[in-house]
């Protein structure tokens, strides 16, 4: 009792889920993908388990249904919550736009939390991080990667307490980028990453039995590689994230090759003055044929 505290907290340790609530959880987490406005009442019944050990699971996931709520713009305690900046905005090129957004990710005795940052324009997935917690700091790690590699003019979230959070958005602000959040119970307002999540479930997560985080992680890792370099999105017009992301990179690449190029010819120019009176020889002879 040195520290004051009684001899049973000390050596408690949490109690992981059942594999019958890990089961559960999976389950919950397909039938929300496929119908996200269902609440505990309906996926209960779905499922034919107990509402209060549907809504807790619910809870520890981090699923919320999708319907209109009152006050939908009342302020969490002691956070700021920004406005929603995209409604009727017209994205027209990459880091015009990021976004953000959490999932849930089951194990084959656990789970994991996903979160991934993503180019609304180009659908590139800029960074991504696991965690077994919802704690803010693996958030924070995709943030700051996805900074290093470019900037956006704009950054939205949903209201969760990772992206509300001092630390998060004083980031942001420090970085000049303005910050956009969801209405509470508003899914669809952050509807591009949604439909990045249901492709990482069914094309990657529903179809392995992860073993532990080590093997989530590296077979993640290969998916996204996979999904920004090789898988084709017919709204992009068949082309890749990355094509899409970069083109740009790629016509500055050239404009500035074409630039160099010219210029590298106007100094030879000025460099050989046998080859600029040979160069002014020449056009005067296209011009006296094009005179006759």
């Amino acid at each position: 009792m040195l520290v004051g505290l009684p001899r049973s907290s000390w050596y408690y340790t949490p109690t992981a889920e059942t594999a019958e609530n890990l089961d559960l959880m999976r389950l919950i987490d397909r039938e929300y993908l496929a119908r996200p406005f269902y609440g505990s009442r309906k996926l209960a019944k779905v499922l034919g388990a107990n509402r209060k050990r549907v809504q807790r699971l619910m809870r520890v996931m981090g699923l919320e249904a999708i319907y209109a709520k009152r006050r939908t713009t009342r302020r969490a305690a002691g956070h700021k919550i920004y406005p929603y900046l995209l409604r009727n905005l017209q994205v027209t090129r990459p880091d015009q736009v990021w976004a953000s957004d959490i999932t849930y990710v089951p194990l084959r005795h656990g789970f994991l939390y996903l979160v991934a940052v993503m180019d609304w324009y180009s659908r590139y997935v800029l960074s991504w991080r696991l965690s077994n917690t919802l704690e803010g700091t693996f958030c924070m790690e995709a943030l700051e990667e996805a900074l290093g590699r470019a900037r956006p003019e704009i950054f939205n979230t949903d209201q969760g307490s990772q992206f509300t959070a001092s630390s998060f958005t004083g980031r942001l602000e420090a970085a000049g980028v303005a910050i956009s959040m969801d209405g509470r119970g508003r899914a669809l307002d952050n509807v591009f990453i949604e439909r990045l999540w249901r492709s990482v479930k069914y094309e990657e997560v529903y179809l392995k039995d992860y073993a532990d985080g080590w093997q989530a992680e590296d077979s993640l890792s290969n998916y996204f590689r996979f999904y920004c370099q090789q898988r084709l999105h017919q709204s992009l017009g068949y082309r890749t994230p990355a094509a899409v992301y970069h083109e740009n990179d790629s016509r500055d690449q050239a404009h500035g090759t074409k630039t160099t190029t010219t210029a590298r010819k106007k100094n030879n120019l000025k460099r050989n003055p046998e080859l600029n009176s040979a160069t002014a020889t020449a056009q005067d002879l296209l011009g006296g044929l094009a005179g006759r």
